[in-house]
Order: structure tokens, then C-alpha cells, then sequence
């Protein structure tokens, strides 16, 4: 099949180790991956800060590059959620965009659940928000872990309460979002897990941070991330039309390296 990847701006600008781990991952499923490089922000952060118009210009823009691509994937459950429940409420027609999430594309549209990873850690599973209640995702991250080799999957108590990122949230209503990291932190240390897994690189960035100033040596790592450990074939990198381009510059997450 060829997969198309939308890398998100968050994922470009601070953590591509997610990005070229999804790429690994579904060449090595056997899969055709492409890149389109004028791809930019899909306009979330606008569309819940109160920036409509912004958002919406973003959001044609985002349907118009990937016009030609049946199948787009994300490592991203809250930029998936935003394609596909508010851009149709931006402008009708942009409904229907097959934008799928890291997990619903593996187990929904390839039928995978065992892409032969090895991880030999013990792991908790932080549903975000955004991918219990807009996508409702459920247990298809959770299959793809159990599946994985040498991993020891850790129940987190009161999973479905929120981290306390929730983007500009955490920003405009930093005491109250602290509070809920501190609570959220707590849960983690209860598993005894040294792993912290998640669909949303910016949800992890917040665990991430607390766990690090907390310097409990528990690590936030993506799902993708996970789910390409230990695969036999090293991926060659997405083909983008028109050029190889450049190489990402590696920039590791601090807290998870």
C-alpha cells in the first residue's frame, strides 16, 4: 500500500525520531511511504484558540496537499482527531479525509498487530484525550503493545483522566495543569514502569518534563517509537516528489533518550 505521512508541526520541529520511526516501521511492513514536503500545521492549535479563519485556511491547504493520497497517516491522535471531527465543521467539504492515527491504520486498515517488535521494558499506556474521546482509539495501542516481545504491559490506575497538557491549557491555566501532571505523574510511579507510552509526542512532552525535573528515570516514549524497536530492516527513508531532501536534524527528547 502507499502511505503518505503528515509528520505534524510538533513532530518536525522537536521530536522526528517519531516521524522516522513511523517511516521504519510501515517499510518494514512492506508498505510505500511518501513524504510531501510542503505539509505545514493542520491548524489544531488555531481552531482551539479561538483563531477560526486561521484555521480554516490551514485546513484547505492541509486537504489540498494531501488531495492525491487515498490513505495519510499520523503519529498524532489529536491532529487526526482535528481532520476529521473540525475541519468538517470548518467547511462541509472538507469531511471525509482519510486521516488515520498510527494504531487505526495498523489494525483497522493493515490488519497488523504484531509488526515483530522487541522491547524488553516494563511499559504504561496513557490514553490522550483527544484519542479516547475524539477518535476512540479504545484498545488498539494497547493490542499492538501486548504484542511486542520482551515487553511487560503495566495497567496505569485512572487512565482516562487527562495529563493536564491540553495545548494552550497548559500554558493559560498553568497551576491547574501542573496539579494534574503531579496526580498524573503519581499514577505512572505506581506501575512500577520505567516507560511511559502515548500517541501524541506533545502530551508525552508534558509527562516527559515532570518525570525529568522529578528525576524519577521513568522515560516518555511513542508508540511508534516502541513499535519499531528491534525490526530486522532499517527503513531507507520516505520518497518525496521532486527531491531526496535533507536528512532531519535528530533532536531527542532529554527526558527519553
Amino acid at each position: 500500500m502507499r502511505i503518505a505521512v503528515f509528520v505534524t508541526c510538533w513532530g518536525d520541529a522537536l521530536f522526528p525520531a517519531t516521524g522516522r520511526a513511523l517511516v521504519r516501521l510501515l517499510e518494514h511492513l512492506g508498505h510505500e511511504v511518501t513524504f510531501e514536503p510542503a505539509q505545514t500545521c493542520c491548524g489544531q492549535m488555531h481552531w482551539t484558540s479561538g483563531y477560526h479563519p486561521e484555521a480554516t485556511a490551514l485546513a484547505r491547504r492541509f486537504a489540498g496537499i494531501f488531495a492525491g493520497h487515498e490513505v495519510v497517516v499520523t503519529p498524532s491522535a489529536s491532529c487526526a482527531a482535528t481532520v476529521r471531527t473540525a475541519y468538517p465543521r470548518m467547511d462541509p467539504a472538507l469531511a471525509g479525509l482519510r486521516v488515520y492515527e498510527l494504531s487505526e491504520l495498523l489494525v483497522d486498515v493493515l490488519g497488523v498487530t504484531d509488526v515483530g517488535a522487541s522491547y524488553p521494558h516494563r511499559v504504561t499506556y496513557q490514553p490522550t484525550c483527544q484519542s479516547l474521546r475524539a477518535l476512540g482509539l479504545a484498545d488498539r495501542p494497547l493490542r499492538l503493545l501486548r504484542a511486542v516481545r520482551g515487553l511487560e504491559l503495566a495497567e496505569l490506575p485512572e487512565a482516562t483522566e487527562c495529563c493536564g497538557f491540553g495545548g494552550a491549557f497548559a500554558m493559560k491555566n498553568a497551576d491547574t495543569s501542573v496539579a494534574m501532571v503531579a496526580d498524573k505523574i503519581a499514577r505512572i510511579h505506581e506501575t512500577g514502569a520505567d516507560v511511559v507510552c502515548a500517541t501524541d509526542d506533545s502530551c508525552l512532552t508534558h509527562l516527559g518534563g515532570a518525570l525529568s525535573r522529578l528525576r524519577s528515570g521513568v522515560r516518555a516514549v511513542h508508540l511508534a517509537e516502541i513499535l519499531a524497536s528491534g525490526l530486522e530492516t532499517a527503513a531507507a527513508g520516505p520518497r518525496r516528489a521532486g527531491s531526496a531532501g535533507p536528512t532531519p536534524r535528530p533532536v531527542p527528547r532529554s527526558d527519553a533518550s
